[in-house]
């Protein structure tokens, strides 16, 4: 109820503040259940996602927000579930499974931790680990511009233009026989090559958009 509710007016609020926009939302089933995995640059990244996504999202988030007064139980509400970030977590993962087993939509982050605006590093086992189990639609999506309105070491966001793609989705289907290890790290590859993919042409056409822009002379 308290999603529903604030979606609304946190998506006007981004709008006005960062001037989102989204590619690709045709792609997101509209029912069953959805792993949608992004890179990751900022604090923004799960309201700025979840903001344009047509489903209402579940997403993980580090424990240590929990510990925060009023913070942590807003965003308990609002369907964050805690994730430790040191080592593996079962019960986090335990707690992904059971929402992808009810049909909903689950955003996760497979580099893990917030990077630089742009730059996608190499991604940990889980969300691999959860679309091989889960059969779930993968979609990959790629946020531009996040990463400039509030990166990391920057104590408040500013206005910045943002840009969130949906991607085409993706299937993981296990492989009876095969090597686990070897199928999650397949896996990892392909979505972050599909969220590289993503980045590159959201790349060509703002480059595109700037070629086609007049000279201005001041």
């Amino acid at each position: 109820m308290l999603y529903a509710i604030l979606k609304p007016v946190a998506l006007a609020l981004m709008r006005l503040l960062f001037r989102v926009e989204e590619r690709g939302a045709e792609h997101i089933p509209a029912e069953g259940p959805v792993l949608i995995v992004a890179n990751h640059s900022s604090l923004l990244d799960p309201p700025l996602i979840g903001g344009v996504c047509p489903r209402p999202l579940t997403f993980l988030a580090k424990a240590e927000l929990f510990r925060i007064p009023g913070f942590g139980g807003l965003i308990r509400r609002l369907n964050a579930r805690p994730l430790r970030r040191e080592g593996a977590d079962p019960s986090a993962l335990r707690i992904a499974r059971r929402v992808l087993d009810e049909g909903k939509a689950l955003l996760v982050f497979p580099e893990g931790t917030r990077g630089e605006e742009g730059i996608l590093r190499e991604p940990k086992a889980g969300a691999a680990l959860l679309a091989v189990q889960s059969g779930a639609a993968v979609i990959p999506t790629y946020v531009r511009g996040s990463g400039r309105a509030w990166p990391r070491g920057r104590r408040l966001p500013r206005p910045a233009k943002v840009m969130v793609t949906f991607g085409a989705p993706l299937r993981f289907p296990r492989v009876a026989g095969a090597d686990r290890k070897a199928q999650y790290e397949a896996a990892s590859r392909q979505m972050m090559a599909a969220i590289a993919d993503l980045r590159d042409r959201d790349i060509g056409r703002v480059g595109a958009a700037g070629a086609r822009r007049p000279l201005q002379i001041h």
